[in-house]
């Protein structure tokens, strides 16, 4: 039996980002210096953009904890968080651009420049607004889409059926 060390799987994980980078070397200097690093998508993997709100009210908590929690298990695959934009981005394979038609969300996919945090960044930091929730298993270690399609569904439904239950309340 082969047994991948977490801190190998890390290591492939930012070896494997770091190509989607117009010039590596100066990416990993950005990850070192601010945390985070310009990415083109379309290259090596998409990212679906996903509204904060639809993301808490699928996990159903907004408790940090509980959310790293959630977000593993029902995802299966990266996810980071960016505070600025209030909105989580999930990596998923190209293919995923071609096919996305999820309302309120976007995938990113060929020619769009992402800011990705660090490999190492995985709670809040003083350096980036962003953060891994979910970091990555590996290279090329993605998320299913269809799994995310069903996390955005869910969150949604979530998401109304609270505002229903409060505008009952307060009716």
């Amino acid at each position: 039996m082969f047994v991948h060390l977490s801190s190998d799987r890390a290591t492939g994980a930012e070896s494997w980002l770091v190509l989607a980078a117009r010039d590596a070397h100066q990416a990993r200097r950005e990850w070192a210096e601010y945390g985070v690093a310009l990415l083109r998508c379309g290259t090596s993997f998409t990212a679906v953009r996903i509204p904060a709100d639809i993301v808490l009210a699928a996990a159903g908590t907004t408790d940090r904890a509980e959310l790293v929690t959630y977000l593993t298990t029902a995802l299966d695959g990266p996810c980071f968080f960016d505070g600025n934009g209030r909105a989580f981005y999930v990596l998923t394979p190209l293919s995923t651009a071609h096919r996305w038609d999820v309302p309120e969300t976007e995938c990113l996919g060929a020619d769009f420049y992402l800011g990705v945090p660090a490999t190492t960044i995985t709670e809040p930091d003083p350096r980036c607004a962003a953060y891994w929730v979910v970091p990555m298993d590996g290279p090329a270690a993605l998320c299913d889409p269809e799994i995310v399609r069903w996390l955005v569904q869910r969150g949604r439904v979530q998401r109304s059926e609270a505002a229903a239950l409060e505008a009952g309340e307060d009716a």
